[in-house]
């Protein structure tokens, strides 16, 4: 079993499988966590981050009530990571918000998923520090976040356990069939061989050719955040607001994102951004404008033609498992990824999930 690239996906599918029995191989470029991941805050909110698909905000409530288990399990190996679900708070600052909120509450509590309306005279018992500026905000105590970078490295390390290997490999990677019917991948430096290889490159997919199928159509979206710090517990929540959000971390560091910039493969992140960034953290809370900026990471996010994942076996060379092009959905689809592309692995029942995500869907793959 081979899996290609070692990002969230990578390293947690790697994880899933090695834990199911597999003998697997992860095959990356570089170190794990080093390309969306960099730049990700790890908000699990479907409900305020849909984008505007339905589905996309259905599998990401499917992913999320898998979450709990996932932890327990990579925490049960012996790997712990910053992990919470006490909620996300989104700021509303005109009448248009509130109505946007509004709607938003009662489509969830139509559905039984508890929201509360704060006003702003009731910030003080839920964020004392939020921009009193604001009419009020929406509560939803069923969202939370993780630590990515800590996430991807404890499957990585939890994998590792479990006997799979990580190798390096520099240049280009070509998948091929072979005559027995196996998987060949063959990288600068060897040609490996497998049953079922896993296509989880990210941004880097479309560079990986696959013998018979059009390139794979995932587009590098850079994406800049900054790190200030602040004092531990002086903020409580993910918090949202129309130009940005706040994730807080229990040190008392507050990742503050994002961008999504068109650039290509450039990785660099520009004062633009970062001015822009502390503005949009000081909207939501004005402390913030002070606080001393620790830190500012930048990653590429593997953006698809549409809105959902590329995931599901390839028609073109079977064997060949797609899981890419999540875009700003990774580390939320994670838990249900892991799940499809298991089982396409061990040959289980299709999940009907994978209808929509068929990776046929955007060119012969």
């Amino acid at each position: 079993m081979i899996v290609v690239g070692a990002g969230i996906v990578g390293c947690t599918v790697a994880y899933e499988l090695a834990k199911a029995g597999a003998r697997v191989q992860v095959l990356e470029t570089r170190s794990p966590g080093q390309g969306a991941t960099r730049a990700s805050a790890g908000i699990l909110a479907p409900f305020i981050e849909g984008h505007g698909s339905e589905r996309l905000r259905e599998l990401g409530a499917r992913s999320l009530d898998l979450y709990d288990d996932f932890i327990t399990r990579l925490r049960e190996d012996g790997e712990d990571l910053v992990y919470q679900r006490n909620g996300t708070f989104e700021l509303a600052f005109s009448d248009a918000d509130v109505s946007r909120l509004n709607e938003l509450a009662g489509g969830l509590s139509d559905r039984g998923i508890e929201t509360r309306w704060i006003d702003a005279g009731g910030f003080g018992d839920v964020e004392p520090l939020a921009n009193p500026r604001a009419i009020g905000g929406l509560l939803i105590p069923a969202h939370g976040f993780v630590g990515v970078t800590s996430l991807t490295l404890a499957a990585a390390a939890a994998a590792k356990k479990l006997h799979a290997r990580f190798r390096t490999e520099t240049g280009a990677i070509h998948i091929f069939g072979m005559s027995n019917a196996r998987i060949g991948v063959k990288t600068a430096r060897a040609i490996w061989e497998a049953d079922r290889v896993v296509m989880a490159a990210g941004s880097w997919s479309s560079s990986i050719t696959i013998e018979g199928a059009d390139r794979i159509p995932v587009k590098p979206i850079r994406g800049q955040l900054i790190q200030l710090q602040t004092e531990p517990g002086s903020i409580g929540r993910v918090l949202w607001g129309p130009d940005g959000y706040l994730v807080p971390w229990p040190d008392g560091s507050v990742l503050a994102g994002s961008t999504v910039e068109d650039v290509g493969f450039d990785e660099t992140h520009t004062a633009e951004a970062v001015e822009s960034l502390r503005s949009a953290a000081a909207a939501l809370v004005p402390s913030l404008g002070s606080a001393a900026l620790t830190e500012v990471r930048t990653g590429l996010r593997p953006k698809g033609p549409d809105d959902l994942p590329i995931l599901g076996m390839s028609r073109v060379l079977p064997g060949v498992i797609y899981a890419t092009a999540h875009y700003r959905n990774g580390v939320l689809f994670t838990p249900l990824t892991m799940q499809l592309v298991r089982d396409l692995v061990f040959d289980r029942d299709t999940d009907p999930a994978l209808r929509d995500l068929d990776p046929s869907r955007v060119g012969t793959l």
